[in-house]
């Protein structure tokens, strides 16, 4: 395994250390030792499987009615509909001017869209078909154009699951288009100019072939994506998803592109949720070169890229919180990127039904190699036909 620092005696898997995440110019704590501790904390319920397809109470099953009395049209693929309680309004009135440098305030205007990925409320993202994931693709490079002519931000995200906020489990996303740069993308813009700038080379286009070439923690790959548990990943199964070409935005991809995205997609999500056999939860969105009045600047410094952020940690019950030392110093993680540990699935025996801090640790993985390991036929196939629940 590559040992980060390199020094004397020094293992990336026993010894704490800082590794820095360029991409938002801070440190996280990696301290791999603390992933042996017992767990007595807080267990989760895992997701529910026994999601109706179609419930007429759900506000956004095809013909349902919604809170404010519109009702759906019974579509049949990708159906997007302005938000019922939008946190953007394109009408709302500026702030007036501060009257002290502590107390300011700006304009905040956008629309915000909810997008559903298929009429089936029983399927997610990894059970569709690569066609119809190309759809959800194609809908959302064409929000991405269409609110990205006017605003200068376009946040594409998903949450999944309960565990994080996320109130219906229909398949859908959200898209929120700004008159601003939020923060993360004022950040993002930031270290991408300024590498650029020292490096002569898109910062994410140079990781992505850096990483292609190390391979250690490189989950997935075709011929134009590749998915990687980042370096200075987080989050304990973090990823990254990355084009190999350099492009700006979701509207730049190619015809060919989008084909191999949805393939990508797809292997990647099956993954997840093989890793603990559930509907694996998480946050992911896309990042892109602004738009608006940026169409016209040289964003060349930008690569377009996924960030996945799933909270499990230790099993389908144990989650990852962001607390204490988190909050009030630096990110923090227990294990590194390259490594895990994991228990081996007995015969007839399912992981979520045992919490791995129960138990000793058998063997060691690196945190890429267990992802990039799993099966890529979702684990509901494989139990229809016959193979049980081990991974």
């Amino acid at each position: 395994m590559e040992e980060a620092g390199g020094g004397r005696g020094f293992s990336a898997s026993e010894h704490q250390h800082c590794r820095h995440n360029p991409l938002r110019d801070e440190w996280v704590l990696v301290s791999a030792h603390r992933v042996r501790r017992p767990w007595r904390g807080q267990l989760e319920q895992p997701p529910a499987e026994d999601v109706p397809r179609w419930d007429p109470a759900n506000p956004l099953c095809p013909g349902a009615t919604r809170a404010n009395g519109e009702v759906n049209p019974h579509y049949e693929g990708t159906f997007v509909f302005p938000n019922d309680f939008p946190a953007l309004q394109p009408d709302s009135p500026a702030p007036g001017d501060s009257d002290h440098p502590l107390f300011q305030a700006a304009a905040a205007r956008g629309v915000c869209k909810v997008m559903c990925f298929h009429p089936w409320s029983d399927l997610t993202l990894p059970l569709m078909s690569l066609a119809e994931i190309r759809a959800v693709i194609d809908a959302w490079a064409e929000l991405a154009a269409e609110l990205g002519a006017s605003y200068p931000w376009v946040q594409i995200f998903e949450n999944k699951g309960e565990m994080m906020g996320c109130s219906n489990p229909h398949p859908h996303c959200q898209v929120w288009a700004s008159s601003f740069l939020p923060n993360e993308a004022r950040l993002e813009e930031r270290t991408q100019r300024q590498y650029r700038h020292r490096h002569g080379v898109p910062m994410l286009l140079e990781y992505a072939e850096q990483e292609a070439r190390r391979k250690e923690r490189l989950v997935v790959e075709n011929e134009d994506w590749l998915v990687v548990v980042p370096y200075w990943a987080t989050w304990p199964f973090q990823t990254l998803l990355l084009p190999r070409r350099h492009v700006l935005r979701l509207q730049d991809l190619r015809d060919s592109e989008r084909d191999s995205l949805a393939s990508i997609m797809q292997r990647l999500l099956i993954k997840y949720d093989n890793l603990f056999q559930v509907s694996f939860p998480y946050s992911m969105g896309w990042h892109g070169a602004p738009t608006g009045p940026h169409l016209q600047e040289d964003c060349g410094h930008w690569q377009l890229h996924a960030h996945y952020y799933p909270p499990l940690l230790r099993s389908a019950t144990v989650r990852k919180f962001m607390v204490g030392y988190e909050m009030l110093a630096q990110a923090q993680r227990d294990l590194t990127p390259e490594q895990v540990s994991v228990e081996g699935t007995r015969h007839g025996d399912c992981p979520q039904d045992r919490p791995l801090a129960e138990h000793p640790p058998i063997w060691s993985l690196q945190a890429a190699e267990r992802l990039r390991s799993l099966p890529e036929v979702h684990y509901k196939q494989r139990r229809r036909d016959g193979e049980g629940c081990g991974v």
